[in-house]
């Protein structure tokens, strides 16, 4: 399959996946979930679905055990809106990087800070 359709029909398919967790799905356990990509198998068959899931650690729980309940939901609602062959099977994976991302940030800030500590302590002596 071609590079390009791959590219399209995944970005497709995070769009739609994104618009049914947000409209569609009733389930209590899923608060704020972002979907940051999707990764399809060659043939479409499977799909990684990345998602960022916010908030504390006993609701990332949650959220988390509602998605997996809710994956065939979802897969069928997919295959309605997304006019495929086959429509993937979703396994969904945790994109940690805005956390990671975040964590870099707070290093950066801590860095700086000391630097700015360690400046003004050098132009007094």
């Amino acid at each position: 399959m071609g590079q390009l359709r791959m590219e399209k029909v995944q970005e497709l398919m995070k769009q739609e996946i994104s618009k049914i967790l947000l409209q569609d799905v009733k389930d209590p356990r899923i608060g704020f979930v972002t979907v940051t990509d999707v990764h399809c198998s060659p043939d479409l068959r499977n799909a990684r679905v990345f998602v960022s899931l916010m908030g504390s650690e006993e609701q990332m729980k949650d959220c988390w055990k509602g998605l997996k309940s809710c994956s065939g939901y979802i897969r069928r609602e997919l295959g309605s809106r997304v006019r495929l062959r086959y429509t993937p099977e979703l396994t969904f994976a945790l994109d940690t990087s805005l956390a990671y991302s975040a964590h870099i940030q707070e290093l950066l800030l801590k860095i700086e800070k000391e630097e700015g500590h360690d400046d003004g302590e050098e132009n007094r002596a």
